[in-house]
Protein backbone atom coordinates (compact mmCIF):
# COMPACT_ATOMS: atom_id res chain seq x y z
CA UNK A 1 0.00 0.00 0.00
CA UNK A 2 1.34 3.40 -0.86
CA UNK A 3 1.72 5.56 2.26
CA UNK A 4 -1.59 7.80 1.65
CA UNK A 5 -3.41 4.28 2.01
CA UNK A 6 -1.41 3.55 5.13
CA UNK A 7 -1.92 6.38 6.74
CA UNK A 8 -6.09 6.60 6.09
CA UNK A 9 -6.46 3.02 7.31
CA UNK A 10 -5.03 3.97 10.56
CA UNK A 11 -7.29 6.75 10.75
CA UNK A 12 -9.72 7.65 13.29
CA UNK A 13 -12.19 8.54 10.52
CA UNK A 14 -11.61 4.95 9.01
CA UNK A 15 -11.78 2.97 12.58
CA UNK A 16 -15.08 4.95 12.97
CA UNK A 17 -16.28 3.77 9.55
CA UNK A 18 -14.90 0.05 10.49
CA UNK A 19 -17.10 -0.02 13.92
CA UNK A 20 -20.32 2.13 13.29
CA UNK A 21 -21.11 1.10 9.19
CA UNK A 22 -18.94 -1.46 7.60
CA UNK A 23 -18.79 -4.41 9.93
CA UNK A 24 -22.47 -4.11 11.04
CA UNK A 25 -23.23 -3.80 7.48
CA UNK A 26 -21.11 -7.02 6.44
CA UNK A 27 -21.89 -9.06 9.29
CA UNK A 28 -25.71 -8.52 9.83
CA UNK A 29 -27.14 -11.61 10.02
CA UNK A 30 -24.38 -13.69 10.32
CA UNK A 31 -23.38 -16.48 12.74
CA UNK A 32 -19.43 -16.90 12.12
CA UNK A 33 -18.73 -19.30 14.94
CA UNK A 34 -16.51 -19.54 17.69
CA UNK A 35 -13.33 -19.83 15.81
CA UNK A 36 -12.75 -17.51 12.82
CA UNK A 37 -10.36 -16.51 10.25
CA UNK A 38 -9.83 -12.87 9.11
CA UNK A 39 -8.05 -12.65 5.86
CA UNK A 40 -5.84 -9.29 5.17
CA UNK A 41 -6.37 -7.38 8.36
CA UNK A 42 -3.84 -4.74 7.38
CA UNK A 43 -3.51 -2.77 10.23
CA UNK A 44 -6.24 -4.44 12.07
CA UNK A 45 -8.98 -2.26 13.00
CA UNK A 46 -11.46 -5.01 11.35
CA UNK A 47 -9.47 -6.57 14.25
CA UNK A 48 -10.19 -5.03 16.81
CA UNK A 49 -14.09 -4.91 16.18
CA UNK A 50 -14.05 -8.92 15.61
CA UNK A 51 -12.18 -9.52 18.51
CA UNK A 52 -15.25 -8.46 20.68
CA UNK A 53 -17.67 -10.69 18.62
CA UNK A 54 -15.85 -13.40 18.29
CA UNK A 55 -14.61 -16.19 21.23
CA UNK A 56 -11.19 -16.74 18.95
CA UNK A 57 -9.99 -15.02 16.05
CA UNK A 58 -6.44 -15.80 13.25
CA UNK A 59 -5.35 -12.96 11.74
CA UNK A 60 -3.66 -14.21 8.24
CA UNK A 61 -1.67 -11.16 7.37
CA UNK A 62 1.05 -10.75 4.03
CA UNK A 63 2.71 -7.55 5.12
CA UNK A 64 5.43 -8.78 7.37
CA UNK A 65 5.47 -4.84 9.18
CA UNK A 66 1.98 -4.82 9.32
CA UNK A 67 1.54 -8.69 10.64
CA UNK A 68 4.33 -7.65 13.12
CA UNK A 69 2.97 -4.36 14.40
CA UNK A 70 -0.69 -6.37 14.55
CA UNK A 71 0.57 -9.07 16.64
CA UNK A 72 2.39 -7.03 19.48
CA UNK A 73 -0.64 -4.76 19.46
CA UNK A 74 -3.66 -8.13 19.94
CA UNK A 75 -1.37 -10.54 21.54
CA UNK A 76 -3.57 -12.27 23.65
CA UNK A 77 -5.37 -15.88 24.21
CA UNK A 78 -8.16 -14.96 21.95
CA UNK A 79 -6.06 -13.48 18.87
CA UNK A 80 -3.46 -15.29 17.03
CA UNK A 81 -1.82 -13.51 14.01
CA UNK A 82 0.30 -15.23 11.32
CA UNK A 83 2.06 -13.65 8.71
CA UNK A 84 1.16 -15.66 5.36
CA UNK A 85 -0.28 -15.69 2.03
CA UNK A 86 -4.24 -16.31 1.90
CA UNK A 87 -3.10 -18.15 -1.44
CA UNK A 88 -1.42 -20.42 0.45
CA UNK A 89 -2.68 -21.25 4.48
CA UNK A 90 -0.97 -22.76 6.20
CA UNK A 91 -4.53 -24.44 8.43
CA UNK A 92 -5.74 -27.99 7.97
CA UNK A 93 -9.16 -28.37 5.48
CA UNK A 94 -12.09 -27.60 7.70
CA UNK A 95 -10.21 -25.51 10.99
CA UNK A 96 -12.77 -22.39 10.71
CA UNK A 97 -16.46 -21.77 12.00
CA UNK A 98 -16.41 -18.71 9.53
CA UNK A 99 -14.16 -16.13 7.44
CA UNK A 100 -14.17 -12.36 7.20
CA UNK A 101 -12.65 -10.41 4.52
CA UNK A 102 -12.89 -6.85 4.52
CA UNK A 103 -11.73 -4.09 1.65
CA UNK A 104 -8.77 -6.04 1.00
CA UNK A 105 -9.47 -8.59 -2.06
CA UNK A 106 -8.42 -5.32 -4.76
CA UNK A 107 -5.02 -5.42 -3.16
CA UNK A 108 -4.16 -8.86 -4.48
CA UNK A 109 -2.29 -8.87 -7.70
CA UNK A 110 -4.55 -11.07 -9.93
CA UNK A 111 -7.58 -12.15 -10.63
CA UNK A 112 -6.23 -15.08 -10.73
CA UNK A 113 -4.97 -15.10 -7.08
CA UNK A 114 -7.77 -13.41 -6.23
CA UNK A 115 -9.21 -16.98 -7.20
CA UNK A 116 -6.88 -19.23 -5.60
CA UNK A 117 -7.10 -17.14 -1.91
CA UNK A 118 -11.01 -17.75 -2.41
CA UNK A 119 -10.39 -21.38 -2.88
CA UNK A 120 -8.21 -21.72 0.32
CA UNK A 121 -10.54 -20.09 2.24
CA UNK A 122 -12.65 -22.49 1.29
CA UNK A 123 -10.67 -25.29 1.81
CA UNK A 124 -10.24 -24.28 5.30
CA UNK A 125 -13.78 -23.96 6.57
CA UNK A 126 -16.13 -26.39 7.54
CA UNK A 127 -18.97 -27.14 5.17
CA UNK A 128 -21.97 -24.79 6.07
CA UNK A 129 -19.38 -22.19 7.41
CA UNK A 130 -19.98 -18.60 6.56
CA UNK A 131 -17.17 -16.05 4.65
CA UNK A 132 -18.61 -12.39 4.93
CA UNK A 133 -16.94 -9.45 3.36
CA UNK A 134 -16.97 -6.48 1.57
CA UNK A 135 -15.17 -4.44 -1.25
CA UNK A 136 -14.64 -1.17 -2.94
CA UNK A 137 -16.37 -0.34 -6.23
CA UNK A 138 -14.49 2.30 -8.56
CA UNK A 139 -14.14 5.96 -8.32
CA UNK A 140 -12.11 8.88 -8.82
CA UNK A 141 -11.60 8.85 -4.84
CA UNK A 142 -10.86 4.95 -4.52
CA UNK A 143 -8.55 5.44 -8.03
CA UNK A 144 -6.64 8.58 -6.35
CA UNK A 145 -6.11 6.29 -2.93
CA UNK A 146 -4.57 3.54 -4.92
CA UNK A 147 -1.98 5.90 -6.61
CA UNK A 148 1.02 3.66 -7.69
CA UNK A 149 -0.93 1.02 -5.43
CA UNK A 150 -1.28 -2.47 -5.90
CA UNK A 151 -5.30 -2.41 -7.45
CA UNK A 152 -6.81 -5.70 -9.08
CA UNK A 153 -10.74 -4.25 -8.79
CA UNK A 154 -13.64 -6.90 -8.09
CA UNK A 155 -16.36 -6.58 -9.95
CA UNK A 156 -19.11 -7.29 -8.12
CA UNK A 157 -21.49 -8.08 -11.18
CA UNK A 158 -19.68 -11.76 -11.71
CA UNK A 159 -17.91 -12.12 -8.07
CA UNK A 160 -21.13 -14.27 -7.11
CA UNK A 161 -20.01 -16.94 -9.78
CA UNK A 162 -16.00 -16.74 -8.57
CA UNK A 163 -17.08 -17.55 -5.20
CA UNK A 164 -19.38 -20.47 -6.25
CA UNK A 165 -16.21 -21.66 -8.19
CA UNK A 166 -14.14 -22.13 -5.33
CA UNK A 167 -16.44 -24.01 -3.33
CA UNK A 168 -18.99 -21.66 -2.37
CA UNK A 169 -23.22 -22.44 -1.79
CA UNK A 170 -25.97 -19.35 -0.76
CA UNK A 171 -23.91 -16.91 -2.52
CA UNK A 172 -25.25 -13.34 -2.21
CA UNK A 173 -23.31 -9.87 -3.47
CA UNK A 174 -24.85 -6.96 -2.97
CA UNK A 175 -24.06 -3.34 -3.57
CA UNK A 176 -24.12 -0.08 -1.92
CA UNK A 177 -22.72 3.54 -3.14
CA UNK A 178 -19.13 2.66 -3.00
CA UNK A 179 -18.94 -0.75 -1.91
CA UNK A 180 -20.21 -4.34 -2.27
CA UNK A 181 -20.69 -6.77 0.62
CA UNK A 182 -20.43 -10.60 -0.09
CA UNK A 183 -22.01 -13.81 2.22
CA UNK A 184 -21.70 -17.26 1.23
CA UNK A 185 -21.58 -20.80 2.82
CA UNK A 186 -18.53 -23.16 2.17
CA UNK A 187 -20.49 -25.82 0.06
CA UNK A 188 -20.96 -29.58 1.50
CA UNK A 189 -17.90 -31.67 0.41
CA UNK A 190 -19.15 -33.83 -1.73
CA UNK A 191 -18.70 -38.08 -0.96
CA UNK A 192 -16.32 -39.70 -3.10
CA UNK A 193 -18.19 -42.79 -5.03
CA UNK A 194 -16.28 -46.02 -4.91
CA UNK A 195 -15.55 -47.26 -8.33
Amino acid sequence: MNTFHRWYCRSDTWRHTVRERLLPWVLSGIDLGPDVLEVGPGPGLTTDVLAERVPHLTCVEKDPALAASLARRRAGPRVDVLEADATDLPFPDGRFSGAVSCTMLHHVPSLALQDRLLSEVARVLAPGAWLAGSDSTVSLMFRLAHWRDTMVLVDPDSFGERLERAGFADVRVERAASAFRFRARRAPRTAEVPC
